[in-house]
């Protein structure tokens, strides 16, 4: 066992999943000029897993910070610090639930109008 949290591979990895690759999803997406339905609603799917993933991951490394000597971890994970820490997974996973309730908001919306075009006397009022 290594003396820091921050030596373990488990830190680097949630690092680089849980900053790097949403906010690449993030500029992908804002760079583009056009996208389809499919890839947005992959890509919300994919930014709520990884939210899942940094909750777990933050779980498990409070845990192992717990259990080492440096005390940096301790107050950085095992404080009342480490509930900023969860705003990260809070905003990614709110992202891709927005852009999965966008597609599925255009797709009723699109439905709707199609259902009214096929059956004009069925309209409610």
């Amino acid at each position: 066992m290594s003396n820091s949290v921050f030596a373990q591979l488990d830190f680097w990895v949630m690092v680089a999943v849980s900053a790097v690759l949403p906010f690449a999803i993030y500029a992908a997406l804002l760079a583009t000029r056009s996208v389809s339905r499919v890839t947005v609603l992959i890509l919300g799917f994919v930014m709520v897993a990884i939210a899942g993933f940094d909750v777990y991951f933050l779980r498990h490394i409070a845990a192992v910070a717990k259990e080492t000597p440096s005390l940096a971890d301790d107050a950085l994970f095992v404080s009342e610090i480490s509930f900023a820490l969860y705003l990260f997974p809070l905003m990614f996973g709110g992202i891709g639930v927005n852009l999965i309730s966008h597609i599925l908001v255009s797709h009723l919306v699109g439905a709707e109008k199609r259902f009214a075009k096929e059956h004009p006397d069925d309209r409610q009022r």
